[in-house]
């Protein structure tokens, strides 16, 4: 279906999402594989990119692919890790530096009438993060630029389209990272910028149809921007062929279930709401640890679409809207060696018993780019616009175990945050905005009478694809109002607190 444009290799860095961000940013497609999974057929991929990693070329169990079939014969732009390890095994020298070389830096060298550096000045910033140094040049390598610190911060290989960086532009205190990424892509590679949010729906659909055929498929909605992008893709694809549930799994926002069954008439789905919240809190009974608490709704959650699908004739599909950073964050970069951080409930596959196949229109997609998609098809500027939510729903935001009480008392709290961020115009600058009910009385005294009653934590960060998040400055006199409205209202809580940790060193959700 998709364009192949570009292809970057993923050495295990947690900056390789980013790449492929930055390159999308530039309407130009791309895909991440492993660096022991390279494609046997590269003919369609126009420009290669080599990633960092938290390993050194000089370790013995360093990644080591057979770029044979790439380098010499494709453009090739190798980054941090990528560049060292051309350099070690091409006649250059990597050494261990001094000190790490982490954080800030400016170029102070640009060797003049360089394509991979046009219209970009000394003393640009970009971002370092190495603890090896390329201390001699790779066989026929061409020194192009340098920091105070780092003599050969970039170079070409004479007699090839490939070139080395120490740096990583793909990050955004690298000033004019996006400006090199163009160059290398478009003006060296010829890429063409041919991706756009209107060629992915058309392709897309095109290619649903021819996967999916008179298939009848099921598509668990949730209300939010994942699940309905992907339901009107397929709405476009197979029409009524299609079959939307949506599942009260007892761990929605308040009257979130009435709410949006309301908000899907009009737009021609076929939508059918389950009431399952009895089922999902049983399984959760006695639970705490977070993972068991995904699994169990995870579990729950095939359960009742094992039960729903027997209700229609010949179901041969589960839609999800499983998206980019979920796969990341459950399975690492497409099987690549990143760390995993936490499990998703939508990814990993289905048990047998359910004889289902699995289609997943968005998996290639950030956040910010389902949006966009969303958008092109005309969809609901609100919807477009609602904050993510966890699949687990508020048992995620709930620590601890999970009772029916604890639910009342968060889908309270929520409502009132969620309320006052939209009354006071800034639910639309916050990326993700939600309340967190800890596992902690603490004492407090109403009237004349001493409580020991919960606390909670709000929670407000910006992002732009969930993979990073800054927590909001949000102004005194909001948290101030609604503190004191959560605690006037909210019948067990008289504690409020707000979480100013960003992501990393914190995630966004707190389990």
């Amino acid at each position: 279906m998709q364009h192949n444009n570009v292809l970057i290799l993923d050495f295990g860095s947690q900056y390789t999402q980013l790449i492929a961000r930055r390159v999308r940013e530039l309407n130009i497609y791309c895909e991440i594989h492993p660096f022991n999974k390279i494609p046997t057929d590269t003919d369609g991929f126009k420009a290669v990119i080599l990633s960092g990693s938290p390993f050194s070329v000089r370790a013995d169990n360093a990644p080591h692919p057979d770029l044979s079939n790439i380098r010499g014969k494709k453009p090739l732009l190798a980054v941090c890790y990528g560049a060292q390890y051309l350099a070690h095994f091409s006649g250059g020298k990597v050494e261990a530096s001094n000190t790490r070389e982490y954080g800030r830096a400016n170029l102070s060298f640009i060797k003049a009438n360089e394509s991979l550096f046009d219209s970009i000045a000394t003393g640009s910033q970009v971002w370092m993060s190495h603890s090896d140094t390329i201390k001699a040049l790779p066989e026929n390598g061409v020194l192009i630029a340098s920091t105070v610190d780092v003599q050969n911060a970039a170079y070409r290989i004479e007699g090839e389209t490939t070139f080395g960086i120490q740096f990583h532009p793909e990050v955004y205190h690298s000033t004019d990272g996006k400006r090199l990424l163009e160059n290398f892509l478009v003006h060296i590679a010829k890429v063409e910028q041919d991706w756009t949010p209107q060629s992915f729906v058309e392709e897309t659909v095109d290619s649903l149809k021819a996967q999916l055929g008179n298939d009848k498929v099921v598509l668990g909605l949730s209300g939010g921007v994942d699940s309905s992008v992907a339901a009107m893709l397929l709405h476009k694809a197979i029409g009524n062929n299609l079959y939307c549930i949506f599942v009260n799994n007892g761990l929605l926002r308040k009257n979130e279930f009435e709410n949006v069954l309301k908000q899907y008439e009009g737009m021609g789905l076929n939508v059918k709401g389950v009431d399952a919240s009895a089922r999902f809190l049983g399984a959760l009974q006695g639970l705490s640890d977070p993972e068991l608490k995904r699994k169990a709704i995870g579990r729950v959650f095939i359960d009742v679409f094992d039960d729903e699908a027997h209700r229609i004739e010949d179901v041969k599909w589960l839609a999800q809207g499983t998206i980019y950073p979920d796969v990341i964050e459950s399975v690492s970069a497409t099987g690549g060696p990143s760390a995993t951080i936490k499990s998703h409930h939508n990814v990993g596959g289905l048990p047998d018993f359910m004889k289902l196949k699995i289609v997943e229109p968005l998996k290639a997609l950030f956040k910010d780019e389902v949006r966009r998609v969303g958008a092109t098809m005309g969809m609901d500027k609100n919807l477009m616009g609602r904050h993510p939510f966890p699949g687990p729903g508020l048992a995620i935001r709930i620590l601890g175990d999970i009772t029916a009480e604890k639910v009342r008392i968060l889908q309270e709290v929520d409502a009132i945050f969620i309320d006052n961020l939209r009354s006071w115009g800034l639910y639309d600058k916050v990326w993700q905005a939600g309340a967190i009910l800890l596992p902690v009385n603490s004492v407090g005294v109403m009237g004349d009478e001493r409580t020991y009653e919960k606390c909670v934590a709000l929670r407000a960060v910006e992002s732009t694809d969930g993979m990073t998040a800054d927590w909001v400055n949000l102004p005194y006199e909001f948290l101030q109002k609604t503190s004191n409205e959560i605690i006037n209202k909210v019948k067990g809580v008289n504690r409020v607190v707000y979480d100013i940790s960003s992501k990393p060193p914190a995630t966004i959700e707190w389990e």
